[in-house]
């Protein structure tokens, strides 16, 4: 059997196997939170100017000749829609073995895996949105205007490149934009708030010792994301910074 044939069989042995889903949410919630965190400092930097962050706009989309952003965005959406699938279905096998036997006690892990599941559902919605509205630059101006354009001066003559900060300013003074970001990243890091302290059970690393402290690490990880992510909205559309 050669390797092909006998690869498929294995990738299916891990789906159907309630741990081997259980595995492929811990490590794919894993790259979703190092990116994550990654995304966020990177963002940070719209607060240092335009110069900078649009130098780093400018690093990430010139990475292995403009191939490396498009590698990243894949990756992201191809373990966003493995982590969510996975969860669903573990949460459907999870509510049909329970509902046979012990109805009364599900209720509320059912409220729980529920809210897990439309809070992995809107950040997927929200992740598409976010590449319409700032990669594809669907509905908008920011690929044509030359408002959305900054000259630079670089080895001896001025070239154009992608202004990607004002980008951020303009769209963050559209109010819709603003409370949808509002509502998906509180909905982010409730998931996240739970999620993580799951991901480090699942991959072994909770015990009795260490449950304190990955709690208190969890919590903290989703309250920086939450602070860090909206402050950029925020600062824009209601204190007026960048206009």
């Amino acid at each position: 059997m050669n390797d092909s044939t006998s690869s498929c069989p294995s990738i299916c042995r891990i789906w159907t196997s309630s741990i081997g889903r259980k595995m492929l949410v811990a490590l794919t919630g894993a790259g979703l939170c190092l990116f994550l965190l990654g995304h966020l400092i990177g963002n940070l930097l719209v607060f240092a100017g335009a110069d900078m962050f649009n130098d780093y706009a400018e690093f990430l989309h010139q990475m292995m000749h403009g191939m490396g952003v498009w590698i990243a965005r894949i990756g992201l959406l191809v373990m966003l829609v493995i982590h969510v699938a996975a969860t669903i279905s573990l949460t459907r096998e999870n509510r049909a073995a329970r509902e046979s036997y012990e109805y009364k006690a599900s209720i509320q892990t059912k409220k729980s895996s529920g809210m897990m599941i439309w809070s992995g559902l809107t950040i997927l919605a929200f992740v598409i949105y976010h590449l319409l509205h700032f990669t594809v630059k669907i509905g908008n101006t920011y690929g044509s205007a030359d408002r959305y354009l900054e000259s630079v001066y670089r080895e001896g003559e001025t070239v154009l490149r992608s202004n990607a900060w004002q980008m951020v300013i303009d769209g963050f003074t559209w109010w819709p934009a603003v409370i949808f970001y509002i509502i998906a990243v509180s909905l982010l890091c409730s998931h996240l708030s739970h999620g993580v302290q799951s991901m480090f059970q699942t991959l072994g690393l909770r015990s009795k010792k260490t449950a304190g402290l990955l709690d208190k690490l969890s919590l903290g990880y989703a309250w920086f994301i939450w602070i860090g992510f909206l402050s950029i909205p925020i600062a824009i559309r209601i204190f007026g910074f960048g206009r």
